[in-house]
């Protein structure tokens, strides 16, 4: 594997393993993630790609292998603890998960309002500027079905930011979105990480968007990160998965 930046590690995964049933999905797998870079994995359909983000989400836990997160060992920490670090990481899903009953803004306070963080004032500034850093403001006082697909993924983006994590993942941004909407979605993505400097994961097929954001990019293949490296050497590894993949297995947008 490719040598990683130095810097704090914000991420490391050892030795994980995850089986459902005689599935065996993650093998021995490790990864390292450092502080404010976006690391993004590929990897074919079904190769255990969102599995690996719901274990550094903690939604998962491995079968064994460690996981830590921000220098915790995630899987060991229960109740207010494993709650606390939790907060510390910011997921934003596929679909992008927003309520059709509430508005943009309505879905952005929702977090902060169910968890109490904060004064009714307090929220409403948080949301107000977390709307503007996704470039949504104007948008806050419309329902989901009234926005693209695109704005959609940026309102979710906001919704995460609004309990300021320190990390962020993000499961396939892109998945379903034409290629102008796509592109919006790869701008926010670098945009964030001038702005906010967050340490970001992205999970993705489309390598279109992988080599424009990344810092680094790792190859999921068979439960095993088989490489890492900065987009330029990536497409330049001698390998017969990788360079199989970078050739067939996505259609490039321009």
């Amino acid at each position: 594997m490719t040598a990683a930046p130095g810097g704090r590690c914000d991420i490391r995964a050892i030795d994980v393993n995850k089986s459902f049933g005689s599935y065996h999905v993650l093998r021995d797998l490790c990864m390292e993630v450092f502080h404010g870079e976006t690391f993004v994995i590929l990897g074919a359909s079904g190769s255990g790609k969102s599995v690996l983000l719901k274990h550094l989400a903690g939604l998962l836990s491995p079968d064994s292998g460690r996981i830590e997160i921000l220098g915790k060992d995630i899987n060991s920490l229960a109740g207010e603890e494993l709650l606390a670090l939790r907060r510390r990481i910011g997921m934003v899903f596929q679909s992008g998960a927003l309520f059709n009953s509430l508005t943009v803004a309505e879905n952005v306070a929702l977090a902060l309002e169910e968890h109490r963080l904060h004064s009714p004032q307090r929220i409403k500034e948080i949301v107000s500027e977390k709307l503007s850093l996704v470039r949504m403001e104007h948008a806050r006082d419309l329902v989901p079905e009234q926005i693209s697909g695109g704005m959609k993924k940026r309102v979710a983006v906001a919704r995460t930011l609004a309990l300021e994590p320190e990390i962020i993942l993000f499961d396939e941004p892109t998945l379903g979105l034409d290629p102008l909407m796509a592109r919006n979605v790869d701008d926010l993505i670098l945009d964030l990480k001038e702005r906010v400097r967050l340490t970001s994961v992205v999970v993705t097929h489309d390598l279109a968007s992988a080599f424009l954001v990344a810092d680094r990019i790792g190859m999921l293949h068979e439960g095993r990160i088989i490489a890492a490296a900065p987009p330029d050497e990536f497409r330049r590894i001698e390998d017969e998965v990788i360079q199989r993949f970078i050739g067939t297995g996505s259609t490039w947008r321009r």
